[in-house]
């Protein structure tokens, strides 16, 4: 049973689209390990049916918009037949001493109420286990039951899933992805918000470390493996000559805010040819000199399509605690550093210098050439298909 949070806030016609889109994305991830299954959508719940439940719930729990899945046992909507497989379940787990709590629901079938419901099922309960003593405010063990109009559920668990919006439903963006923690959150944020993503990155060649490419395919990958049966794409951007145009600069302090702004300009230009509606970063306030609020005033101007930044606000602490849970942290990323960045880099661009720069340096001209040195990598279930 697949439980979904505040889909229920939508009107009735979105909230079957969305429904819709998220038994695809549960279908094509159990495709993809070849599971057979059935799904069911009966109101306010997502049934599926199959003969190896556990890896089903295991596969749908990744599934964006899930809240929470439970292995069930599915019953007659009648007290007897849930009060049976009820204490089947309890048998397993509650021992002699425990204490348990019966959590009762009842939708659509007439005869009794949810107290009732609870009352007979803790009743059967105690009957097959009397040593055990009832505590509905903060029991060892629990037990649910539901009758509803198509049948009665029973279950004892629930997998926690990563909740948002079904992916897919939000429309396209692109993340800037680097081989770093932070634009791998970033990404894994927007597309847990139902965004359909594609992945750009800005390759620095010989300015960057010889781990660096490694790296950023490897959360590419990794990323993928959270929307199964979908293709990830991947643009890879050759920023070698801008870097050496920079690199020549008499001032090194305004490179990376340079850096930054071509960069937007770049995926800008890339997000207008593939119909994406907004760039998503990892920047995080006064986490680096590029990301101080002075700073990001005067990066954001150069992208044509708004800039997302779902970090803005988190500790760095928080990002690494993410990362660990989605996949995607590295203990030990290897030879990642950038030889353009400089050793005091200013923390308050003013911007009619950086404008001035830009024109000796005819960023436009760059940027467009650098779009059209596109490289396509295709991601899939987790692993990489190639490029091209």
């Amino acid at each position: 049973m697949i439980r979904y949070g505040e889909i229920f806030l939508k009107s009735e016609p979105v909230k079957r689209r969305f429904i819709s889109m998220m038994t695809e994305n549960i279908s094509l991830a159990l495709e993809a390990e070849g599971l057979a299954h059935r799904i069911e959508t009966p109101r306010g719940r997502i049934l599926i049916f199959g003969d190896e439940p556990r890896q089903i719930a295991a596969i749908a729990a990744k599934t964006f918009g899930v809240v929470s899945v439970s292995v069930c046992t599915v019953t007659t909507p009648d007290i007897d037949g849930i009060a049976a497989a009820a204490v089947r379940l309890a048998e397993r787990c509650l021992r002699p001493g425990m204490s348990f709590a019966v959590r009762a629901r009842r939708s659509g079938v007439s005869g009794f109420n949810s107290q009732e419901l609870g009352a007979a099922v803790g009743s059967a309960v105690l009957d097959r286990i009397p040593e055990a003593r009832v505590d509905l405010t903060a029991p060892d063990y629990e037990v649910f039951a539901e009758a509803r109009e198509f049948g009665g559920l029973v279950y004892d668990e629930r997998i926690g899933g990563p909740g948002g919006l079904p992916y897919g439903t939000q429309g396209e963006v692109m993340t800037l992805l680097s081989g770093g923690i932070d634009s791998p959150v970033a990404s894994w944020l927007m597309m847990r918000r139902g965004c359909r993503m594609v992945h750009v990155n800005m390759k620095s060649g010989r300015f960057g470390g010889a781990d660096t490419e490694k790296n950023v395919l490897q959360n590419h990958a990794r990323l993928s493996a959270w929307v199964p049966g979908h293709p990830l794409d991947l643009l890879v951007v050759d920023m070698e000559p801008f870097f050496e145009a920079i690199t020549a600069l008499k001032e090194p302090r305004y490179r990376c805010i340079l850096c930054k702004r071509f960069m937007l300009r770049v995926a800008s230009i890339l997000a207008g040819e593939r119909g994406a509606a907004a760039l998503v970063n990892g920047d995080n306030l006064g986490q680096v000199a590029s990301q101080t609020l002075a700073n990001m005033t005067v990066i954001a101007p150069a992208a044509s399509v708004p800039v997302l930044r779902p970090l803005i606000g988190f500790d760095k602490e928080e990002i690494v605690e993410r990362a660990r849970a989605i996949g995607t942290f590295e203990a030990h990323p290897g030879d990642v550093g950038c030889t353009v960045a400089p050793r005091y880099p200013s923390t308050a661009a003013p911007a009619a210098t950086i404008a001035q720069i830009e024109r000796e340096l005819d960023v436009e001209s760059l940027a467009a050439r650098a779009a059209e040195t596109v490289r396509r990598y295709r991601a899939k279930n987790g692993g990489m298909e190639g490029g091209r």
